[in-house]
């Protein structure tokens, strides 16, 4: 089995961020297997990455994964925009040589409580010296996801130091039942 990790598109500006625009989070998992290629599955799988990437509103709020059982992709993760779900399921569906798709990706509670959180977090982590790069450039590495007032950091980070730094940021932020640390030190 063979994992990997991957990031937004493209960062809007901070006034994006504020007015409510999601940045995003995103994996994948491949199994090569059924009657597939390995180089039929590099493939899907490089343009399956490709079409979720391309989703307008994926953002740093949104983890999405994916894998690959033979040519069959199975979607997961967590989106704040209930389209977001329906669009990566469309997006993988077009994919040549995919057969069929599971969208196992969750919706996000709509919560005005939990959009505050999320605000908060972005600032409390992005606004740490040693951590706003990490929300700079076209793939930001850390993403929040927020779900009932629990805050889950997923993605990459330079160094051990950075990924315990962001998770003490989380955990000051007001209002947050829980933080887990997901990120990876890449």
């Amino acid at each position: 089995m063979k994992h990997h990790r991957i990031g937004t598109i493209g960062v809007l500006v901070l006034a994006l961020v504020l007015a409510g625009m999601p940045m995003l989070a995103m994996g994948d998992t491949t199994q090569l297997g059924g009657n597939t290629s390995p180089a039929t599955q590099a493939q899907i799988a490089k343009q399956v990455r490709h079409n979720l990437l391309m989703l307008p509103y994926y953002g740093v709020f949104d983890n999405l994964q994916y894998e690959l059982q033979g040519d069959h992709v199975v979607l997961s993760g967590q989106v704040v925009w209930p389209i977001l779900k329906s669009d990566a399921e469309n997006a993988v569906k077009r994919v040549a040589g995919v057969s069929g798709v599971t969208n196992n990706i969750q919706v996000l509670p709509l919560s005005p409580f939990d959009n505050q959180i999320r605000f908060a977090e972005y600032r409390a982590i992005f606004g740490q010296d040693s951590l706003y790069r990490y929300a700079m450039g076209v793939n930001p590495s850390i993403h929040i996801i927020v779900d009932n007032g629990h805050v889950t950091l997923v993605g990459y980070v330079g160094n051990k130091m950075d990924s315990n730094l962001a998770y003490i940021a989380a955990n000051g932020v007001p209002g947050v039942f829980s933080v887990t640390n997901k990120l990876q030190v890449g």
